[in-house]
């Protein structure tokens, strides 16, 4: 670039040029997209950047667009193209008048680019955790090793509560499935080395939490799957260690449940009974 440090700011979003890198910092405004709040910023190298476009907005705006090469981006992995445009953290919104200077920015970045083609490893950090949001069915939470998922009795399927709360380490898995809260039967799956319930229903898999309206909002949920993608690809294949054990409160808690879903006819005789036993001898 001509002088590090330039900055382009546009509408939620600001370009910091340096010499081998862009670092983006996100508006933190109400208006501001919420997936834009949550990411704060971010530092996008060079070698991660395929291409530059910059094309006519809306409502008098032109739009200047960083194209990230396949595979540098553990966030836009997860996304699968599911982003809106408005929510999409590498397009910058200029009014109509600095076209000229968009177009400059844009030019001297070019000049940087010497790759365009996948890679096979993350070239930009993913979120930083601990992570955590809100199903519809459990909550999910990651401390960068373990994904657990605890199930909400008043949204769970009878399937997970028979499974029980879910711990899966890194190690374990093979990738992330996410499907936007936007669309129609959103819901995070975890893809088991194992390939253990491939192919379920989300809302029937262990491995998988649903999304509804509120509940694993884009801008939670998202960063999350980035988070845990990027943890699966840097690493090993671990042995499955004990769960710890329960409180006993939780235990009974799930007892009691058991057995209304065993009243309902949710659950057989043999079920209930061995499942209850499997649950006991977690105390």
């Amino acid at each position: 670039m001509s002088r590090m440090g330039d900055v382009l700011a546009g509408f939620h979003a600001a370009w910091e040029f340096e010499s081998d890198s862009v670092l983006i910092r996100y508006e933190r405004g109400i208006r501001a997209p919420k997936l834009f709040q949550a990411l704060g910023e971010r530092r996008v190298p060079l070698e991660a950047i395929a291409g530059v476009t910059l094309t006519r907005g809306k409502r008098g705006t032109v739009v200047l667009r960083m194209e990230p090469r396949p595979g540098a981006d553990p966030l836009m992995e997860a996304a699968a193209g599911q982003l809106k445009e408005s929510g999409d953290p590498y397009r910058l919104v200029l009014p109509a008048d600095r076209e000229v200077l968009a177009e400059y920015y844009a030019d001297e970045l070019r000049t940087l680019l010497t790759e365009s083609g996948p890679v096979d490893r993350f070239l930009v950090k993913p979120p930083e955790g601990p992570l955590s949001f809100k199903a519809y069915d459990g909550k999910a939470t990651f401390d960068g090793r373990t994904v657990n998922f605890r199930w909400f009795w008043t949204g769970a399927s009878s399937a997970k509560w028979k499974a029980g709360d879910q711990s899966f380490p890194v190690g374990e898995l093979n990738g992330v499935e996410w499907r936007s809260p936007e669309v129609f039967e959103g819901h995070l799956r975890l893809l088991r080395r194992d390939g253990e319930t491939s192919g379920t229903q989300a809302d029937q898999d262990p491995a998988a939490v649903v999304f509804g309206l509120g509940y694993g909002p884009v801008h939670e949920s998202l960063p999350f799957a980035a988070a845990v993608l990027a943890a699966v690809r840097t690493s090993s294949p671990v042995a499955a260690v004990p769960a710890p054990r329960r409180d006993p409160a939780d235990i009974a808690e799930r007892i009691r449940h058991l057995g209304e879903l065993h009243q309902a006819g949710l659950v057989t005789d043999e079920e209930f009974s061995v499942k209850k036993a499997e649950l006991l001898a977690e105390l």
